[in-house]
């Protein structure tokens, strides 16, 4: 059965990661973080969720996301790795912070690693 609990620890992470790479179209306060225990995936650390935008509409709400760190597969990656996951999950989420995802392209992932630089450089 899967299961679900606030990912205080990725909350973190998640917040300062958007403060030191300067991802202020990000609003912090509209990003959620989850832990989910019990899925069956095992190639998968982490995925990010829109709030769907039919809801967006229908509620007169503005949008959400979530990211969902997979317990059985994140909790046992290094620091380095979950601070590129999570990387990787806030660039799926567009500029225009609209509720839409930002697909893979062929430079995606090099970007997560110069983001990723960044980051580090600026640790203690």
């Amino acid at each position: 059965m899967l299961r679900y609990s606030k990912a205080d620890d990725v909350k973190v992470l998640v917040d300062d990661l958007i403060s030191s790479l300067g991802l202020f179209h990000i609003n912090k306060e509209r990003v959620f973080c989850l832990r989910s225990k019990g899925s069956k995936t095992r190639n998968v650390a982490a995925r990010i969720h829109p709030f769907p935008k039919v809801y967006q509409s229908a509620l007169d709400m503005k949008p959400f996301y979530v990211i969902e760190v997979i317990s059985e597969v994140f909790d046992n990656l290094s620091e380095v790795d979950k601070e590129k996951t999570m990387i990787h999950e806030l660039l799926h989420i567009p500029k225009s912070f609209s509720g839409g995802l930002v697909s893979h392209t062929s430079s995606f992932e090099s970007r997560v690693e110069a983001y990723h630089r960044f980051f580090r450089s600026r640790l203690p």
